[in-house]
């Protein structure tokens, strides 16, 4: 992927109300490019089971499966790839581990440092953030804004991912700095109707990109 992939909703899986496996169905059908599942302090054999239900949701469709910083759990289940964050492995160790042709590897980076030397390590993709504060980590990076996570998606040869606080109220700004992919966690995850809540997200990528 290069810096002018634009393939919408990144969805992030983490604790969804509605179920894994409903969440993992809407995305399918709604056709969203990128699934991750990220459960964080979970025993590994519940992270791979549901990787691998998942992982049977999205074959053969258009739907890449993606899971977050565990390699070995993303070798087991078969994904299409794996996310690291700042603090895990580098995308060459973890392609080492893992050499099966075709395998995305993405990285978090949270600020200008971080995406220009995320740009030697040749990710996949990077993800920008967080633009705005969230509650998902427990430790959470100190949030960019509006202004600095667009400058750093614009000036990034890497394909980019603008994550943190995003939803249907506020993807439009995201879309006027320039970010072609965003990435949601509360938006969907927080839904009792996934399938409605991707819908509304996708309805409003689709209809910013055709103005």
């Amino acid at each position: 992927m290069n810096r002018d992939t634009a393939f919408g909703l990144y969805l992030v899986l983490t604790d969804p109300v509605a179920g894994y496996e409903a969440c993992a169905e809407a995305a399918v059908a709604e056709g969203v490019r990128f699934v991750q599942l990220r459960m964080k302090k979970r025993p590994e054999a519940e992270f791979l089971a549901i990787a691998k239900r998942l992982r049977e949701i999205t074959r053969g469709t258009g739907s890449l499966f993606i899971v977050n910083d565990f390699v070995e759990v993303a070798r087991l289940s078969d994904a299409d790839g794996v996310h690291l964050g700042q603090e895990d492995m580098g995308p060459r160790s973890a392609r080492s581990l893992w050499p099966s042709p075709g395998k995305i590897f993405g990285l978090s980076t949270h600020g200008e440092d971080q995406e220009e030397k995320a740009r030697a390590l040749a990710p996949d993709y990077v993800g920008v953030g967080p633009v705005w504060s969230t509650p998902t980590k427990e430790n959470p990076d100190p949030t960019l804004g509006l202004a600095r996570m667009g400058a750093i998606v614009r000036s990034s040869p890497l394909c980019t991912v603008a994550i943190g606080g995003i939803g249907p109220e506020n993807l439009v700004q995201v879309l006027d700095q320039k970010a072609k992919n965003f990435a949601v966690v509360r938006a969907v995850n927080a839904s009792l109707d996934p399938r409605a809540a991707i819908a509304r997200l996708m309805d409003i990528w689709r209809g910013y990109s055709q103005t």
